[in-house]
């Protein structure tokens, strides 16, 4: 078959993409050009911004918020870890042991979804609260103490502290790691399972020689859509959190909101971009697959 011929085949799916196309055109290629251009400007709201190309914008953006990038990563980190071994065994249980409740489980796992994200993380601000029975108990049982030598609570507090972000940027995230996880356990063929245990093979070294590697593209899928969103949030931080918390989207979003400085939050912003862009073309190479669905 020719190439014209295959090409010829192929044009009526092509009026399908446009939709898609136009979407895409409007709603995020026409704001990264005008972002982008706004990245490379100097000036201020009052007096305007002038385009100066001063992609000296971009070193700054870094070396004045070296502090919140690295603890955006190392929250995101955290709670992408986390939710890993929370979602891993709970996506397990769902797909082998779920039978037929399997449905009843995985709607318990997006019923978060069903309540707004901002009531959820004032949800977690009232349970984490200084005078809240998760603090008092944890300060009666002695686990709360006055120092902690990792710095992620602080005067016998959980609130405003590095372990509430972490904790509420795991909650809000947890779905998405668990349904990618789900969805490729469950695709992995059971009689493999059963050659593995015939092989004699024991249950562990089944896990890792078959199921772990069959699940990668889950894992990937699903640390990605945790760890991605993560990094670039600011509303776990901004009410979980105080100054000493602070991370690259509050940054981003204070320049934009109060501070008006656009440049600044537009480099911000590509500089972010840009970072996890490199970051999923390595791990992707790391973890060694193509199937990403």
């Amino acid at each position: 078959m020719s190439r014209v011929t295959r090409l010829f085949r192929s044009a009526p799916a092509y009026p399908l993409l446009l939709p898609g196309m136009v979407w895409l055109a409007i709603f995020f290629f026409v704001p990264m050009y005008y972002l982008l251009d706004m990245s490379l400007r100097t000036g201020n709201l009052l007096d305007g911004f002038n385009q100066v190309y001063r992609f000296a914008n971009y070193g700054d953006a870094i070396r004045q918020n070296k502090e919140q990038f690295i603890r955006s990563i190392i929250y995101a980190g955290s709670a992408t870890a986390l939710a890993f071994c929370i979602s891993y065994p709970l996506a397990y249980v769902i797909a082998f042991r779920g039978g037929r409740y399997k449905n009843f489980l995985l709607m318990l796992v997006i019923a978060p979804f069903f309540t707004n994200y901002l009531i959820r993380t004032l949800a977690w601000e009232t349970i984490l609260a200084d005078h809240g029975i998760v603090t008092s108990t944890f300060r009666s049982l002695g686990i709360l103490t006055a120092t902690d030598k990792l710095g992620f609570t602080s005067g016998q507090r959980l609130l405003a502290t590095p372990l509430a972000v972490v904790t509420g940027i795991t909650y809000n995230y947890l779905p998405f790691m668990t349904l990618p996880l789900y969805v490729s356990l469950e695709k992995i063929d059971k009689r493999l399972l059963e050659a593995a245990l015939d092989l004699y093979a024991n249950r562990p070294r089944a896990f890792m020689r078959v199921t772990l590697p069959l699940s990668l593209p889950g894992i990937f899928a699903g640390t990605l859509l945790t760890f991605i969103p993560a990094i670039g949030d600011y509303i776990n931080a901004y009410l979980l959190g105080s100054t000493q918390t602070t991370m690259i989207g509050n940054v981003i979003q204070s320049k934009f909101l109060t501070f008006n400085d656009y440049p600044s939050a537009a480099a911000l912003s590509f500089t972010l971009m840009a970072g996890i862009m490199v970051f999923v073309i390595i791990y992707a190479r790391i973890l060694g697959t193509e199937d990403l669905a």
